[in-house]
């Protein structure tokens, strides 16, 4: 099984998302990205990035909420909400097991 394509996504694609995309670089089973909803993310979440994506995780459902709107129309891939506040710094430790927590339960099963 070839590795899954997975999208993180935060606000400003500073903290949370881009901490996701650092840790689970490391991981066989994807390719991760990230990218930020607001006009001042660092990268900026696009069309092409969702296109891309086997798997779309938010940080936030107002996240969720904005990404038809940045993508043009309704997606039709799953979106998952990992409910992570905006209370953390790049690399936090408590960030870093919150998302691998949260994010496990999509890796069971998957080839390493």
């Amino acid at each position: 099984m070839s590795a899954l394509h997975a999208l993180f996504i935060c606000s400003k694609n500073e903290w949370r998302s881009r901490t996701a995309e650092t840790i689970f670089r490391k991981e066989t089973r994807f390719i991760a990205k990230s990218a930020g909803t607001a006009r001042t993310a660092r990268i900026r979440v696009s069309r092409g990035l969702m296109d891309w994506a086997d798997l779309i995780f938010v940080m936030e459902d107002h996240h969720k909420a904005r990404l038809p709107e940045l993508y043009g129309g309704p997606l039709d891939k799953e979106i998952i909400v990992l409910d992570i506040p905006d209370e953390y710094q790049y690399m936090d430790e408590e960030l870093i097991n919150e998302l691998r927590d949260s994010v496990s339960f999509y890796m069971e099963g998957m080839e390493e």
